[in-house]
């Protein structure tokens, strides 16, 4: 089974919590604060494998967690680090944001790595909150959460030429005699479900990558059909080979294919019709043939290469080898995404700052605080420690959330709900 699409859900590791400790030495009077802060959570790191060739592995593993830092250690021990979670995934994968639908990376080559949810730093022991007026602090934080996602990977078959063309032209046919895959062939008149791959190799001992893929009809580039699953996979080759049936048996002219493909390649990715093409006029041992290829010739305005061939007999095969692997040599790579130039220029973008807070109410009457900052605030609290509770009022007071809770019409005794903690409100 061929798994081009899943949806999977990514949460690097929380930082390990900080220390309280105090150092108590013989001969050391006063020693002082001594907690040591946490280690930092480990990151979800993506990795290509090459000898992965579908996402099959993620139809039965959809949660991938990091492992949270250690904690804090007396003497100013600083907890060890969590080591990065490595998830392997094939070539050709791109990792989308499913919230905000944005290419957080596109994995291509053997060995190359992103991370996809960073781990949250450490906590800080006591021995970061010394100051002249406090030197025996009763304060350590707790490590911050790991940053969590869902994100969803597509899959888009690495080839260097795409057979494209309408259901029943010929394209498996034409793949299973150049190379040695084993496509499903057959008198029927239904589309290959899933790309298949061949690697061909010509007489002069040069060898491409073909894909077969999944057939197009009109509207495909709106979903219609096969639709996208068959459009993401030919984003990727070089060289794109047109496979007409110039029979016309099905009872469709064949330059009339010719044109609706094109737009529907148009349509989804004007970039597509950046790759040269090649037509391959197939068919061509079956009656009407020849007078059909004439009247194509006639009709065609673009300057493109057509070879006639017969997958069936052979016929034509080698001129069309050589002149494909040509192409694929002569041809370079097309970035299907703009690559962010990391080293050399940092890029600023304008991002709407999120209200640190929101305060809301519940039907029981209580006001409910939320936000990411707030939140992270309260999980990175320890709230077994008095002076750890008095600083996060303190946190609150200065973010305007007693300000905003007045403004609301909280009074004396209300309650107040922050995720699964609750607390009264006291003028």
């Amino acid at each position: 089974m061929f798994v081009d699409v899943v949806k999977i859900y990514v949460k690097g590791g929380d930082g390990g919590n900080g220390m309280v400790a105090y150092r108590r030495e013989k001969y050391v009077p006063k020693g002082g604060p001594a907690g040591g802060d946490g280690g930092k959570g480990s990151d979800v790191v993506f990795e290509v494998d090459e000898g992965l060739r579908t996402l099959m592995d993620f139809r039965y593993q959809r949660h991938f967690k990091g492992a949270r830092g250690e904690h804090g250690r007396p003497k100013n021990q600083h907890g060890k680090n969590g080591e990065d979670m490595v998830v392997k995934v094939p070539p050709g994968t791109t990792v989308i944001d499913d919230d905000t639908k944005e290419v957080i990376a596109d994995l291509v080559h053997h060995g190359q790595r992103a991370v996809i949810a960073k781990g949250g730093r450490g906590g800080r022991g006591n021995s970061r909150f010394a100051t002249p007026t406090n030197p025996a602090p009763e304060i350590a934080e707790n490590g911050e959460p790991g940053i969590e996602r869902y994100v969803v990977l597509e899959l888009k078959v690495l080839a260097d030429v795409g057979l494209v063309g309408f259901p029943s032209v010929g394209k498996s046919t034409l793949l299973s005699v150049v190379s040695a895959a084993k496509p499903k062939i057959a008198d029927y008149h239904f589309t290959t479900i899933t790309p298949n791959l061949g690697v061909v190799e010509t007489e002069d001992n040069r060898s491409f990558v073909m894909a077969d893929l999944p057939g197009l009809i009109e509207g495909a580039h709106q979903g219609v059909g096969l639709g996208h699953q068959f459009l993401r996979h030919i984003e990727r080759t070089k060289v794109i080979v047109h496979v007409i049936d110039m029979s016309g048996l099905e009872g469709r002219d064949p330059y009339d294919d010719y044109v609706k493909i094109n737009e529907e390649l148009k349509q989804y990715n004007l970039r597509l019709t950046e790759r040269p093409q090649i037509i391959v006029a197939n068919k061509m041992d079956m009656p009407n043939s020849e007078e059909n290829l004439i009247e194509f010739k006639n009709k065609l305005t673009d300057d493109v290469p057509i070879f006639p061939i017969s997958a069936i007999t052979k016929k034509g095969l080698r001129e069309l080898l050589l002149a494909v692997v040509d192409k694929v040599e002569q041809t370079p790579e097309f970035p299907l995404h703009e690559e962010k130039e990391v080293q050399t220029r940092v890029m600023y973008r304008h991002e709407e700052k999120q209200d640190p807070f929101k305060v809301t109410r519940d039907d029981d009457g209580a006001y409910v605080i939320s936000g990411v900052e707030i939140e992270k605030l309260f999980k990175m609290t320890d709230f077994s420690r008095d002076e750890s509770v008095r600083r996060f009022s303190r946190q609150m007071r200065g973010m305007g959330i007693d300000e905003a809770l007045r403004e609301r019409g909280a009074q004396d005794g209300d309650i107040v709900r922050l995720l699964n903690f609750e607390f009264e409100f006291i003028e």
